[in-house]
């Protein structure tokens, strides 16, 4: 059946329920359900809970139900393909298919190896009408935005990694001694936490927290669980009174093998505190990004120094930056990142700007690597 524009607007109002699963549902995807009849008469909205919780087609028939509406005959808008196995909980398309929907219209086809077309036939084979729209329709573009990282997880097997930082006009992320408290405003560090929210860790490195003692959690936007930290710390530097320690939250502690058979005491501290301290080869930045695939991670914030930085854009695995471009001048000091630079400006990243947002009196941009755009 072709799409019309009344599919589009509710295909919108399913993607705006989607959007409420942010740092939700992780380390499920992001998902919006609308159940609507042929007329257009909505009888149930629902989103994507935490994980093990009801998904989005589950909870909309839910919310028709508490409604005392049928949705025997309705069309289900889905922003992502309905699943078809059994895992956390039961598969969506056999609940479509009980309560006796007769159309499904789909943003996004779920790369999952579980799922990857198989909930969409099933639902054909039942004599549900299928349509999954264009992937270069804008409600496709968002679906695909939104579960960037699970889309990641499920393709690369890592996650989709995100760069944040805030630097002055000149460039500058701190000051030559290493001060950096607070060269933007309070608007753009709010907005950082916003990002944070969504991620389903944040990294960072040794430096950053004996510099500032960072707590690197979210407080300053809503949360429903704070994401784990990663924290990579090859010679076991980090106090046991680090004020990170104070967040209830998994913290993961990335050590040498060598400090780590070592360096009992240290580890021990850290580990009273509830880290888990862990052996890993501190120049396999890959392997860190599977493993944290493998830990189910969709999305990787990443807030670190000028040496992290540049060894995570070195390795090819950064696919956004979010830069804080504060107007002041510092002169001298710190940079974003250190890592080779080429040797013409013809052979450097190709970036592109997805956004550009004053944040205050900060400027925030958006950008992604161009060839991140098709993985």
């Amino acid at each position: 059946m072709p799409i019309s524009p009344l599919d589009i607007h509710l295909l919108g109002q399913a993607q705006a329920q989607s959007e409420q699963a942010l740092g939700l549902s992780e380390p499920n995807p992001r998902v919006g359900c609308v159940l609507a009849r042929p007329d257009g008469q909505v009888v149930g909205l629902g989103f994507t809970q935490q994980a093990g919780g009801p998904h989005a087609e589950v909870m909309a028939l839910r919310d028709a139900a508490s409604r005392g509406l049928s949705p025997h005959g309705a069309t289900a808008y889905v922003t992502l393909e309905p699943c078809s196995h059994h895992g956390r909980t039961g598969p969506c398309c056999e609940a479509l298919l009980a309560a006796g929907i007769a159309r499904t219209v789909v943003s996004l086809q779920d790369p999952n190896p579980k799922v990857a077309g198989q909930g969409l036939a099933r639902l054909a084979a039942a004599g549900v009408d299928v349509t999954v729209i264009p992937g270069a329709h804008p409600l496709a573009q968002a679906a695909r935005t939104l579960n960037i990282g699970f889309l990641s997880r499920m393709v690369r097997r890592r996650p989709w990694v995100r760069m944040k930082a805030a630097v002055s006009l000149d460039g500058l992320s701190a000051l030559p001694n290493g001060q950096s408290q607070w060269i933007t405003g309070a608007a753009a560090r709010a907005d950082g936490h916003h990002w944070r929210a969504r991620a389903g860790a944040i990294l960072t490195g040794v430096g950053t927290i004996l510099a500032d003692n960072a707590r690197l959690d979210v407080r300053l936007a809503p949360v429903h669980h704070q994401p784990t930290l990663v924290l990579l710390d090859r010679q076991l530097r980090t106090p046991p009174n680090a004020a990170l320690l104070d967040v209830a939250r998994p913290t993961l502690i990335y050590t040498s093998p060598e400090a780590h058979a070592t360096q009992h005491s240290a580890r021990a501290a850290l580990e009273q505190r509830g880290a888990s301290v862990l052996p890993w080869m501190h120049s396999d930045l890959p392997q860190l990004m599977r493993e944290l695939g493998q830990r189910e991670v969709n999305e990787l914030h990443v807030e670190a120094g000028a040496t992290l930085n540049g060894a995570l854009l070195q390795a090819g695995l950064v696919d956004e930056l979010l830069v804080y471009i504060a107007p002041r001048l510092l002169g001298s000091g710190r940079g974003l990142a250190d890592w080779l630079p080429p040797n013409a400006l013809a052979e450097d990243p190709p970036l592109r700007i997805v956004s550009s947002e004053m944040r205050g009196n900060d400027l925030r941009l958006l950008l992604r690597f161009t060839d991140r755009d098709d993985f």
